[in-house]
């Protein structure tokens, strides 16, 4: 068995347990950062769902750690998760803005060098940016999610896409989008988004959400509300 996949079975392995998050900051924070990387790239697409998110989060944890080594190699994945995003390369994204606004939530220098680069994502072509909107709206919903992972750290640089994201509340027909808008608007404290709030915090369309190491079964009001309830310590 070759060592990258031996790596992988035992990475996995771990993010499949009940501890896997104080087994994230023992057995695999010791482990070397770069070596980590291959696999938990592989493993954003894993079958299961667990899975993947567990790999979103030490993923960005191992670039986070890689920052604090060597500013430079951690820039290198960065750039890779770029490259996934980049129609050119071939490839989907599946688990790359998830992966950066974790990674960014983790290091104030990654944060402060890509926090445009996450939003671009979801600013539209004529608006300022890279032009990098992406139509793909499962992808445009991992941009939320990236922007709302940021924004539980570091609000003050998530504040960049409050305009898209009350967007997302008002104009995009989908649950899933408006629910990460409800998060993430909450969390940056935009208060311009309240009366959007207002209008959701009555549904009861079902959402997944993953936060803090765990996926919760809510609602969109039940996000609206909470939103809402943020708004007002404000």
């Amino acid at each position: 068995m070759s060592r990258f996949r031996s790596l992988k079975l035992r990475v996995q392995a771990i993010l499949g347990q009940e501890d896997w998050q104080d087994r994230l900051g023992s057995e695999l924070a010791v482990m070397n950062a770069q070596e980590l990387v291959g696999p938990l790239f592989s493993l954003l697409l894993h079958p299961h769902e667990e899975i993947r998110w567990h790999a979103v989060t030490a993923l960005g944890a191992t670039v986070a750690r890689m920052a604090d080594e060597e500013m430079e190699r951690a820039r290198v994945v960065m750039r890779r998760f770029l490259w996934h995003m980049n129609e050119e390369s071939g490839n989907v994204g599946w688990g790359i803005p998830e992966s950066m606004g974790e990674a960014m939530a983790r290091h104030p220098r990654l944060a402060e060098e890509y926090y445009k680069k996450l939003a671009s994502y979801v600013q539209c072509p004529d608006c300022l940016g890279d032009n990098n909107y992406v139509d793909h709206a499962p992808l445009r919903q991992a941009t939320y999610w990236g922007l709302a992972r940021l924004a539980q750290v570091r609000p003050g640089l998530a504040v960049f896409a409050a305009a898209e994201l009350l967007g997302a509340l008002t104009v995009e027909d989908s649950p899933v989008s408006q629910g990460l808008a409800c998060w993430a608007l909450g969390l940056m404290g935009s208060t311009a988004a309240r009366p959007a709030l207002l209008a959701l915090a009555e549904r009861d369309d079902p959402l997944e959400l993953y936060r803090d190491g765990a996926v919760e079964h809510l609602t969109l009001g039940a996000l609206a509300r909470e939103a809402l309830a943020t708004l007002e310590k404000e």
